[in-house]
This record gives structure tokens, sequence and C-alpha cells, in this order.
């Protein structure tokens, strides 16, 4: 487990594109945590680091953008609105785990069809500080954290 303390959205998105150096091919992470935490952020900064920052948006009514940068796939789901497991399958979402990276918020929703191997992520929001967020990552299977 990897422990990260954020004081502002910018030492959010630093720090996951700092994460997204270490991922591969078909890495799938889950983002977790309240409304309002950051989760977006955290993607923004993965695309960041794959000079794709410009291009994010909230896939919160299509369930999944798709984003293409010159040496991987990304695909960005938001699956807070899905009922159930039975949805994500009917929409074909296990098909893109081996397609490139993918990152899931709310993907507690769907953890237990997920791949052995990934990486959980938890965005805490601070009930002192507003600004500050824990941010942890826990690598599931055979993940290891390489920061």
């Amino acid at each position: 487990m990897y422990k990260f303390i954020s004081k502002c959205e910018q030492d959010t998105i630093n720090f996951a594109s700092k994460f997204a150096s270490t991922l591969t091919g078909n890495d799938i992470i889950v983002l977790s945590g309240d409304l309002g935490a950051g989760k977006t952020k955290f993607v923004q900064g993965i695309l960041k680091y794959f000079n794709l920052e410009n291009e994010i948006s909230s896939p919160t009514f299509t369930i999944v953008n798709e984003y293409n940068s010159t040496n991987t796939n990304i695909y960005h789901f938001d699956v807070y609105r899905l009922e159930d497991v039975d949805e994500f399958y009917a929409i074909g979402g296990e098909e893109y785990f081996s397609k490139g990276i993918c990152i899931i918020e709310w993907g507690e929703i769907i953890e237990n069809i997920l791949p052995k191997d990934y990486y959980k992520i938890s965005i805490n929001k601070s009930l002192d500080d507003e600004n500050i967020r824990e941010i942890i990552i826990e690598p599931k299977g055979n993940k290891e954290i390489k920061l």
C-alpha cells in the first residue's frame, strides 16, 4: 500500500501523472471516493502523462470515454449509473480489459468481475481542510507499486 497526501488539485494531477509513468499496456485502475473527492482530477493527471489532458471529459452518461495516444489506448469508465454487473457485461465492458489501460471510476460496483491484477486507488477528502486529499494505492493480485 502507498499513501500520498495531496494539498490541492494540482498535487493530485501531478501525482497521478507520476503514477501513470509506471503503467503498462493493460493495467486496470479502480478509483473510489465520494463525489467531489478528485477521481476525475486523478484521471486528468494520468491523461497528462500521455499528452491527452486537454481531451478529458467525464463519462458519466456515456459510461466509457476512449483516448488514444501514440503508445497506448486509455479507456475511462464511470460505472456509477450502472444497476449491476450485468449492465457492464451488456456494454462489452470486460472486452476493454485487454485493449489498453482501463480507469474505472466507482469501480467497486464491478470489482468482483475484474481480473485479479489491478490497482485500487481510494481518494478521501480531509474533514479538516477541503483542499486536502489522502490518496491510497493498493495493488491487487501480482501488481506492484513502482513509485
